[in-house]
């Protein structure tokens, strides 16, 4: 049964998102408890394939018994067993904390939601678990489709900010297209494991030149690199919350990884690193992405908003560490992926549930909310400690990697980047926590009339309760075991060669 983990993980999560939508036709009451139960399942297939991968090394797995190159490998190693199990659990977390928003921000629409939430994330698997780059392209429209549907449903200004997203995504995806095709023009070959075999034979090609630029580009825009950001704050923060909270930390944490696997497994390291010498734009290009998301986040007065530049200097931060390009860094930047997944869905469940009570995102619906909502303050703290890279929680841990990776570099720029972003995430949070700590006597009336227009008054439901302290636990306990993590699992994720 284990060896059929690898293909159960992709039809389990297909089957059930057209039984959700099947279900919402006669017994809408089932739609929520497949979903669940398919992530759950999914959860359980990630778990056991991380558990082979630990004990047994890389897997292979060939769809229909078809020989690659000619038929579809699913190869899975230690860096995407990682993501197969930080996908399925943070899918499972929003899921549940989504079930009673939902119910509230698009009524009668629920069947329409979980079947388009659980074929997003069975995009997301099919592109942690591929070996194929054309299968990578197909799943990674399987996903981008169903997200800017999940988004168009959101408030006002979501459909605007669907439609940009959707332009900027399908721009995204021609790119990686294009860049594909350049290299089965050169190569024959869409299998990775081939091409990582045959390319280094045509590295002066300008086919392959061509091919690796493009692939880098689409998946840039995908990530929303700066400059390339455009479209993600205006689609995370117009969104429904549940869907803001999946598609937020999942999103760009699975582009970084097919970056690090085309850059790092498809070609050699050298390529980038030497021959090209695209390593050092990558360093200055992600920590102008640090210096301006910081900056950007700082004057917003909208959470989500907010959250959304945070985003981008993280994914900085992440990219700034692959230009670094040595093994201290690329730990580093593997497990920022993690880590980063996980605060960020603590920050936008707590989002959730602050617009679940309130109704609102405003830095001014968070006044008093320590007393109100004593629970939900204490998982945004943890949170907000995370991102400012406060230990024990797990946010530090991985800046300290890439700190460490950038003076071995002697990469001083991000270096800086690094340290002056930690003073601006600074000001950000405590901008709320002064908020929510003490309501001003000019904020009182304010406050007293937001309540009063709005059913919600007090903590946040139970089931939203749950999924945001277990992450917030998770970060605890990722940070507190640090070195467990980085030694038993990070370290062999590291490409060789670096």
């Amino acid at each position: 049964m284990e060896l059929q983990f690898p293909t159960l993980i992709i039809i389990c999560p297909l089957v059930a998102s057209f039984l959700t939508f099947l279900s919402g036709w006669w017994y809408r009451q089932w739609t929520y408890p497949i979903a669940v139960a398919a992530l759950l399942a999914c959860l359980a297939l990630a778990g056991g394939i991380l558990k082979a991968v630990l004990e047994q090394g890389t897997i292979d797995y060939w769809l229909s018994g078809w020989q690659p190159p000619w038929g579809i490998e699913y190869r899975i190693d230690h860096l995407n067993a990682i993501m197969l199990v930080l996908v399925t659990l943070l899918a499972l977390l929003a899921a549940i904390h989504a079930r009673r928003s939902i119910a509230r921000e698009v009524p009668k629409k629920e069947a329409l939601f979980w079947g388009l939430y659980i074929l997003m994330i069975t995009g997301l698997l099919g592109i942690c678990i591929t070996g194929d780059l054309f299968n990578l392209f197909v799943m990674l429209e399987v996903a981008s489709l169903s997200s800017y549907a999940l988004i168009a449903i959101g408030s006002r200004g979501a459909l605007f900010a669907s439609f940009r997203y959707l332009i900027m995504g399908t721009l995204g995806a021609c790119f990686y297209l294009l860049g594909v095709g350049h290299l089965y023009i050169a190569t024959g070959s869409l299998n990775m494991a081939d091409l990582a075999v045959i390319l280094p034979q045509v590295y002066h090609s300008r086919a392959i030149l061509a091919g690796f630029t493009f692939i880098l580009i689409g998946l840039g825009i995908k990530m929303a690199l700066f400059p390339l950001h455009a479209w993600l704050p205006e689609a995370y923060s117009r969104a429904p919350a549940a869907v803001s909270a999946a598609v937020a930390p999942l999103m760009t944490k699975v582009m970084a990884y097919v970056t690090i696997r085309v850059m790092f497994t498809v070609f050699q390291p050298g390529f980038a690193i030497s021959l090209l010498k695209i390593t050092d734009a990558l360093v200055w290009v992600g920590s102008a992405a640090i210096i301006f998301g910081a900056v950007m986040a700082l004057s917003q007065n909208d959470f989500r908003r907010m959250l959304s530049y945070v985003i981008i200097a993280e994914m900085g931060y992440i990219v700034g560490g692959i230009g670094v390009a040595n093994a201290m860094a690329l730990q580093g930047v593997i497990f920022h992926i993690l880590n980063d997944a996980l605060m960020m869905a603590c920050l936008f469940l707590v989002a959730g549930q602050v617009r679940y009570q309130t109704g609102g995102n405003r830095l001014e619906d968070f006044q008093g909310f320590f007393k109100t909502m004593p629970m939900t303050a204490f998982v945004f703290t943890v949170g907000a400690l995370a991102v400012i890279g406060v230990p024990p929680a797990c946010g530090f841990f991985s800046k300290w990697y890439l700190l460490l990776g950038g003076i071995q570099a002697n990469q001083w720029g991000f270096v800086a980047a690094l340290l002056i972003c930690t003073l601006i995430n600074v000001a950000l949070f405590f901008r709320i926590f002064d908020k929510g700590l003490y309501t001003h006597a000019a904020d009182h009336h304010a406050m007293h009339v937001a309540q009063t227009n709005y059913s919600g008054n007090g903590e946040a439901p139970l089931s939203m309760l749950v999924p945001a302290s277990v992450l917030a636990l998770m970060i605890l306990l990722v940070g507190i075991f640090n070195q467990v993590i980085v030694s038993e699992v990070i370290r062999f994720a590291v490409p060789p060669g670096l």
